[in-house]
């Protein structure tokens, strides 16, 4: 386990970076947000591109690997929901609140767990993370706008989301790569090389604008809430996904690529929607913050666990 708390340390140290230089006058708010714009626009989508055009998805049993984490995440948004009498009457969580709760429960962190994956699991396993995060963009984002207009008050608007997401960069993304992989001939040589130095790019840039848009002053004292959701995400729902991996037979390397999609963090952009919708968005905020400095010792004991038991 050691040997895996080494290798994700640089990726965590690059969070830290980009916490620390946005604390800098340097980097004023609209460097941040232009790195941002970037990542979604080009970055992102030109690692998913370039990463699934080059992967060889041969030894993956995809339909089991969906199923792994597809039926775990519908459990958890369940779960979640089912929690919501609860937290109301025992803690006097506001529906806002809620929202944000189970937003932080079903969402992950997949440029993360992209960066793990390059890191232990290279070409295979960034390969599958990649593929899986252009799955799972929709069914999360429709979610996720549901419960937030159900519980801040606002009329969903489930069709102006769709056309948000058929439009998603990372899908068009992956469209792309799918297209190119199935044509009888290659990208040229200059061009596919052009597009690997951007995808280099990518990681770097992004995991320091994650780190930048985290928020340790709303998780210096974090309330019950927040280790609830906590849980939801980083115990319970990654226990679900190994237990069915088990189940459905899969083993070996594959058992370790859904744990790991399934042990990352919740992502930081469900923190702008819960702002756009009327959710709770410093709550969102605080329990971003505390999964993801949870996750640098709850990924190592999860992906252990995954490679004794794909090992047994």
């Amino acid at each position: 386990m050691l040997a895996i708390f080494a290798a994700i340390l640089p990726i965590f140290l690059l969070l830290v970076l980009g916490q620390a230089l946005r604390r800098l006058p340097l980097f004023p708010l609209e460097f941040w947000r232009g790195l941002d714009v970037m990542g979604f626009y080009v970055l992102y989508p030109v690692l998913l591109f370039v990463t699934i055009v080059r992967a060889d998805f041969s030894a993956l049993s995809l339909d089991a690997i969906v199923v792994a984490l597809g039926v775990p995440g519908i459990a958890i948004a369940i779960l979640t929901l089912a929690l919501w009498p609860l937290l109301r009457a025992r803690i006097a969580l506001s529906r806002p609140g809620f929202s944000s709760v189970f937003q932080t429960a079903v969402r992950w962190n997949g440029f993360l767990a992209f960066a793990v994956a390059e890191k232990l699991f290279p070409p295979e396993g960034a390969a599958m993370v990649a593929l899986v995060m252009a799955i799972v963009i929709i069914p999360i984002n429709v979610e996720s706008v549901a419960v937030v207009a159900w519980f801040s008050g606002r009329n969903p608007n489930i069709g102006g989301v769709l056309r948000k997401i058929a439009v998603n960069p990372l899908i068009l993304a992956t469209a792309a790569a799918i297209v190119v992989r199935s044509l009888p001939f290659g990208i040229p040589v200059p061009l596919m090389d052009m597009l690997n130095l951007v995808a280099r790019a990518a990681l770097g840039m992004g995991l320091m604008a994650i780190g930048a848009g985290l928020r340790p002053q709303d998780a210096l004292r974090p309330k019950l809430v927040v280790w609830v959701a906590t849980v939801l995400k980083l115990v319970i729902y990654p226990a679900m996904v190994l237990g069915l991996a088990l189940v459905l037979g899969l083993t070996g390397p594959q058992v370790s690529y859904l744990a790991l999609c399934a042990a990352v963090p919740t992502a930081m952009n469900g923190y702008v929607l819960a702002r756009q919708m009327g959710g709770d968005a410093e709550l969102y905020a605080a329990i971003a913050t505390v999964q993801t400095a949870v996750a640098f010792v709850t990924i190592p004991l999860v992906l252990a666990v995954a490679g004794q038991l794909s090992a047994g």
